[in-house]
């Protein structure tokens, strides 16, 4: 589901990855579809990769996403940090209220919204079978 989505520190919105050079990768962003190198020296990060911090432990962003999908709400990534906090407790109830920050929250819902816009939330029959795999 987020293999291949990319998030580059210092750039806005996601990123798709192209292409591998020698010194860098060729990524596509998602928001305009514009192309670019990114290199080593910035902080990338896949998404399948990122975990949200909890009371016990950590939680992968894609099962936040699930979650997310399950309660069939949104709100905007510009909504005041009151209602943003009150959708995350709903979503994650569990999440670490002193190590997850508003700015942390924000990223994912409009990370969320990017995705869904773009229909890339949807698991394909290949994921649902290895995340079988790992349950049993």
């Amino acid at each position: 589901m987020l293999k291949g989505i990319l998030s580059i520190s210092g750039q806005p919105g996601l990123f798709k990855l192209v292409a591998e050079t020698k010194n860098s990768i060729i990524v596509e962003s998602l928001l305009n579809g514009k192309r670019m190198p990114a290199y080593s020296t910035s902080k990338i990060s896949t998404l399948s990769d990122i975990s949200i911090f909890t009371e016990t432990g950590e939680i992968l962003l894609t099962e936040v996403f699930k979650r997310i999908k399950e309660t069939g709400k949104t709100v905007s990534p510009k909504a005041s940090s009151n209602e943003i906090k009150a959708f995350f407790e709903e979503v994650l109830p569990e999440y670490d209220k002193d190590r997850v920050y508003i700015s942390d929250m924000k990223k994912v819902v409009q990370w969320y919204q990017l995705l869904s816009d773009l229909n890339l939330l949807i698991e394909t029959e290949e994921e649902k079978q290895e995340e079988a795999k790992t349950e049993e």
